[in-house]
Protein backbone atom coordinates (compact mmCIF):
# COMPACT_ATOMS: atom_id res chain seq x y z
CA UNK A 1 0.00 0.00 0.00
CA UNK A 2 1.21 3.79 -1.11
CA UNK A 3 2.10 5.91 2.06
CA UNK A 4 1.22 8.95 1.84
CA UNK A 5 1.35 10.75 5.51
CA UNK A 6 5.42 12.36 5.07
CA UNK A 7 6.31 10.89 8.71
CA UNK A 8 4.97 7.51 8.37
CA UNK A 9 6.96 7.01 4.61
CA UNK A 10 10.31 8.50 6.48
CA UNK A 11 10.15 6.12 9.29
CA UNK A 12 9.76 3.12 6.72
CA UNK A 13 11.84 4.69 4.25
CA UNK A 14 14.67 4.82 7.35
CA UNK A 15 13.88 1.38 8.21
CA UNK A 16 14.49 -0.01 4.34
CA UNK A 17 17.84 2.06 4.87
CA UNK A 18 19.12 0.69 8.13
CA UNK A 19 19.14 4.28 8.69
CA UNK A 20 18.54 6.02 12.50
CA UNK A 21 16.76 9.28 11.98
CA UNK A 22 19.41 10.73 14.27
CA UNK A 23 21.58 10.13 10.97
CA UNK A 24 18.70 11.57 8.64
CA UNK A 25 18.93 14.32 10.82
CA UNK A 26 22.75 14.71 10.75
CA UNK A 27 22.13 14.50 6.93
CA UNK A 28 20.09 17.68 6.83
CA UNK A 29 22.34 19.33 9.41
CA UNK A 30 20.12 19.35 12.11
CA UNK A 31 20.56 18.78 15.68
CA UNK A 32 19.92 14.83 16.26
CA UNK A 33 16.73 14.81 17.56
CA UNK A 34 14.98 16.74 14.96
CA UNK A 35 13.49 14.08 12.47
CA UNK A 36 12.52 12.58 16.07
CA UNK A 37 10.53 15.49 17.01
CA UNK A 38 8.90 15.51 13.36
CA UNK A 39 7.78 11.97 13.33
CA UNK A 40 6.41 12.06 16.70
CA UNK A 41 5.50 15.17 18.12
CA UNK A 42 4.71 16.95 14.81
CA UNK A 43 7.28 19.37 15.13
CA UNK A 44 8.06 21.06 13.24
CA UNK A 45 4.86 20.56 10.89
CA UNK A 46 6.32 20.29 7.62
CA UNK A 47 9.82 20.20 6.37
CA UNK A 48 11.65 22.80 5.42
CA UNK A 49 12.34 22.88 1.49
CA UNK A 50 15.94 22.10 1.90
CA UNK A 51 15.54 19.54 4.49
CA UNK A 52 13.20 18.04 1.77
CA UNK A 53 15.12 18.38 -0.98
CA UNK A 54 18.25 16.86 0.67
CA UNK A 55 16.23 13.93 2.15
CA UNK A 56 14.30 12.83 -0.94
CA UNK A 57 17.51 12.94 -3.11
CA UNK A 58 18.97 10.44 -0.40
CA UNK A 59 15.91 8.23 -0.71
CA UNK A 60 15.39 8.43 -4.52
CA UNK A 61 12.43 9.62 -4.21
CA UNK A 62 9.86 12.70 -5.63
CA UNK A 63 9.61 15.45 -2.90
CA UNK A 64 6.11 15.56 -3.06
CA UNK A 65 5.97 12.47 -1.43
CA UNK A 66 7.46 14.19 1.76
CA UNK A 67 5.02 16.75 1.75
CA UNK A 68 6.35 19.57 -1.32
CA UNK A 69 3.22 21.02 -3.09
CA UNK A 70 3.32 18.27 -6.01
CA UNK A 71 2.81 20.95 -8.61
CA UNK A 72 5.84 22.76 -7.68
CA UNK A 73 7.66 19.52 -8.26
CA UNK A 74 7.46 17.95 -12.04
CA UNK A 75 9.91 15.26 -11.67
CA UNK A 76 8.85 12.00 -12.47
CA UNK A 77 9.49 8.86 -10.12
CA UNK A 78 13.34 7.92 -10.87
CA UNK A 79 13.76 10.80 -12.62
CA UNK A 80 16.84 12.87 -11.79
CA UNK A 81 16.92 16.28 -10.82
CA UNK A 82 18.87 19.37 -12.66
CA UNK A 83 19.76 17.33 -16.03
CA UNK A 84 20.10 13.36 -15.35
CA UNK A 85 21.94 14.31 -11.78
CA UNK A 86 22.08 12.74 -8.54
CA UNK A 87 23.15 13.27 -5.21
CA UNK A 88 25.18 10.40 -3.11
CA UNK A 89 25.63 11.11 0.48
CA UNK A 90 29.36 11.63 1.67
CA UNK A 91 30.12 10.01 5.04
CA UNK A 92 31.92 11.44 7.71
CA UNK A 93 33.67 8.28 8.16
CA UNK A 94 37.13 8.15 7.07
CA UNK A 95 38.17 4.86 5.65
CA UNK A 96 41.66 4.03 6.72
CA UNK A 97 43.90 2.35 4.39
CA UNK A 98 46.53 1.62 7.05
CA UNK A 99 45.76 1.43 10.75
CA UNK A 100 42.12 1.43 10.44
CA UNK A 101 39.54 3.92 12.37
CA UNK A 102 36.51 3.48 14.69
CA UNK A 103 33.66 3.21 12.66
CA UNK A 104 31.27 5.48 15.63
CA UNK A 105 31.39 8.85 13.79
CA UNK A 106 29.30 7.39 10.76
CA UNK A 107 27.06 9.87 9.38
CA UNK A 108 26.57 11.70 6.36
CA UNK A 109 28.60 15.71 6.05
CA UNK A 110 27.33 16.42 2.51
CA UNK A 111 26.79 15.22 -1.24
CA UNK A 112 28.95 13.92 -4.27
CA UNK A 113 26.94 14.47 -7.65
CA UNK A 114 27.04 12.32 -10.17
CA UNK A 115 25.45 11.51 -13.64
CA UNK A 116 22.33 9.72 -13.10
CA UNK A 117 23.28 7.99 -17.05
CA UNK A 118 26.90 6.98 -15.61
CA UNK A 119 25.57 5.33 -12.45
CA UNK A 120 22.76 3.68 -14.97
CA UNK A 121 25.22 1.92 -16.83
CA UNK A 122 27.35 0.51 -14.19
CA UNK A 123 24.83 -1.47 -13.15
CA UNK A 124 24.36 0.97 -9.55
CA UNK A 125 21.38 1.53 -7.39
CA UNK A 126 22.12 5.10 -6.37
CA UNK A 127 20.21 4.09 -3.05
CA UNK A 128 23.12 1.64 -2.23
CA UNK A 129 25.72 4.24 -3.00
CA UNK A 130 28.37 6.13 -0.36
CA UNK A 131 30.66 8.27 -1.22
CA UNK A 132 33.76 8.06 2.09
CA UNK A 133 37.60 9.33 2.46
CA UNK A 134 40.46 7.62 2.48
CA UNK A 135 42.92 7.93 4.94
CA UNK A 136 46.75 6.64 5.13
CA UNK A 137 49.09 4.62 2.53
CA UNK A 138 48.92 1.43 2.73
CA UNK A 139 46.70 1.59 -0.65
CA UNK A 140 49.15 3.49 -2.33
CA UNK A 141 49.75 3.70 -5.58
CA UNK A 142 45.77 2.94 -6.13
CA UNK A 143 44.34 4.73 -3.68
CA UNK A 144 46.24 7.35 -2.10
CA UNK A 145 45.24 9.71 1.24
CA UNK A 146 42.74 12.24 1.11
CA UNK A 147 41.18 10.21 -2.48
CA UNK A 148 37.51 9.93 -2.53
CA UNK A 149 35.63 6.84 -3.25
CA UNK A 150 32.49 5.52 -4.10
CA UNK A 151 31.26 2.30 -2.40
CA UNK A 152 28.77 0.03 -3.79
CA UNK A 153 26.56 -1.52 -0.95
CA UNK A 154 24.64 -3.57 -2.37
CA UNK A 155 24.35 -7.30 -1.45
CA UNK A 156 26.45 -8.97 -4.49
CA UNK A 157 28.63 -12.15 -4.60
CA UNK A 158 31.61 -12.12 -2.59
CA UNK A 159 34.49 -12.17 -4.95
CA UNK A 160 37.85 -10.69 -4.96
CA UNK A 161 38.25 -6.76 -5.57
CA UNK A 162 39.03 -4.06 -3.60
CA UNK A 163 36.24 -3.06 -0.68
CA UNK A 164 35.16 -1.91 2.64
CA UNK A 165 35.37 -3.84 5.34
CA UNK A 166 34.98 -3.52 9.25
CA UNK A 167 37.12 -5.88 11.14
CA UNK A 168 35.73 -5.28 15.02
CA UNK A 169 35.82 -1.66 15.27
CA UNK A 170 37.92 -0.36 12.31
CA UNK A 171 36.70 0.35 9.03
CA UNK A 172 39.52 0.07 6.42
CA UNK A 173 39.77 -0.51 2.21
CA UNK A 174 41.82 -3.25 1.30
CA UNK A 175 42.20 -6.00 -1.46
CA UNK A 176 40.34 -8.79 -0.98
CA UNK A 177 41.85 -12.41 -1.50
CA UNK A 178 39.25 -15.31 -1.14
CA UNK A 179 42.04 -18.10 -2.14
CA UNK A 180 41.29 -20.15 0.78
CA UNK A 181 38.46 -21.55 2.02
CA UNK A 182 36.46 -20.20 5.04
CA UNK A 183 39.35 -17.60 5.36
CA UNK A 184 39.85 -13.95 3.29
CA UNK A 185 43.09 -11.69 3.00
CA UNK A 186 43.44 -8.06 3.42
CA UNK A 187 45.55 -7.09 0.93
CA UNK A 188 47.68 -3.54 0.65
CA UNK A 189 48.84 -2.78 -2.66
CA UNK A 190 51.23 -0.72 -0.70
CA UNK A 191 53.86 -3.44 -0.28
CA UNK A 192 55.40 -2.38 3.33
CA UNK A 193 52.45 -3.78 4.47
CA UNK A 194 51.79 -7.04 5.25
CA UNK A 195 48.91 -9.19 3.99
CA UNK A 196 46.21 -9.39 6.81
CA UNK A 197 44.38 -13.47 6.93
CA UNK A 198 41.43 -13.61 9.04
CA UNK A 199 38.76 -16.27 9.42
CA UNK A 200 35.98 -15.24 7.19
CA UNK A 201 33.19 -14.53 9.39
CA UNK A 202 35.30 -12.05 11.44
CA UNK A 203 35.38 -9.67 8.77
CA UNK A 204 32.22 -7.62 7.67
CA UNK A 205 32.07 -6.54 4.43
CA UNK A 206 30.45 -3.13 3.80
CA UNK A 207 31.00 -2.63 0.04
CA UNK A 208 32.75 -2.78 -2.81
CA UNK A 209 34.95 0.29 -4.31
CA UNK A 210 33.40 1.01 -7.73
CA UNK A 211 35.10 4.88 -8.33
CA UNK A 212 38.03 7.20 -7.30
CA UNK A 213 38.56 10.53 -7.53
CA UNK A 214 41.83 12.21 -6.11
CA UNK A 215 44.92 14.53 -6.30
CA UNK A 216 47.49 14.71 -9.52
Amino acid sequence: MKVTDPRQLLLELAAQRDASLAQLSALIGRNSSYLQQFVRKGSPRKLEENDRRTLARFFGIDESRLGAPEENYPTLPGKAPRGDWLDIPRLALGVSAGAGRLASDEQAIGMVRFSARWLRGQGLDPAMLSAIAVTGDSMEPTLRDGDEILVDRAQRPLRDGIHVVRVEDAVLVKRLDMARPGAIALISDNPAYRPLELALQSVEVIGRVVWKSGRL
